[in-house]
């Protein structure tokens, strides 16, 4: 298949699916493309669609390829989701959890506990419920506690091809609160005493 066809084969598959979508996945709908073929066309695609003059990028993001808006639009773009339909929304313990799993993953209750200073089994368990944690084994030690991690839906919601992308813990929290949206003081939980999140995650770290 000619270059600009398959280019705008792969854009079409892209453009339909849910999820982002494999080199494995477009292998096995386009088997007559050599693989090294059809990754050099995604690169093109790729490159393409950083021009200035496109709103919409094609992005590697949780293993695959997905259609998304540019970063310079995202602000413009969240204001009308927002006016369409309810954001999904965390409350101030679930978003402080949530950055805890982020960045020392995987990591067990125990020790999430023990960075924030209290009990943070509700907000695990909204975000067990949204999909944005998942279970990732257990710990080879006393009582092998459960060990959890960040899931491909949290690669998703925020566009990140994987966890080496994670910004900075002050970075992920404002854009926490701007993708998912904040519920102050919801869930029944109390933030940490003293000092902010980011102090407590790098006290766990040390």
């Amino acid at each position: 298949m000619e270059r600009d066809p398959l280019k705008a084969l792969l854009e079409a598959i892209i453009y339909v699916s849910e999820e982002p979508v494999t080199l494995d996945q477009l292998q096995k709908v386009i088997p007559d493309v050599p693989r090294e073929e059809l990754r050099a066309a995604l690169g093109e695609l790729v490159a393409a669609s950083q021009a200035p003059d496109r709103g919409i990028e094609v992005r590697q993001i949780a293993g695959g390829y997905r259609l998304s808006t540019k970063p310079e639009h995202h602000e413009a773009v969240r204001r009308f989701v927002r006016s369409q339909k309810p954001p999904l929304r965390l409350s101030l313990p679930a978003l402080e959890t949530l950055a805890i799993i982020a960045y020392k993953q995987p990591v067990t209750l125990p020790e999430i506990h023990a960075i924030r200073g209290v009990d943070p089994s509700s907000a695990l368990a909204t975000l067990l419920d949204k999909g944005l944690v998942v279970t990732a084994g257990r710990k080879q030690c006393v009582g092998r506690p459960i060990l959890y991690r960040t899931s491909k839906e949290f690669l998703i919601r925020f566009g990140l091809k994987d966890a080496s992308e994670l910004p900075t813990l002050k970075e992920f929290e404002e854009l926490a609160r701007a993708t998912l949206g904040e519920m102050e003081g919801a869930g029944g939980e109390s933030a940490p005493a003293s000092g902010s999140d980011e102090q407590a995650v790098e006290a766990g770290n040390a």
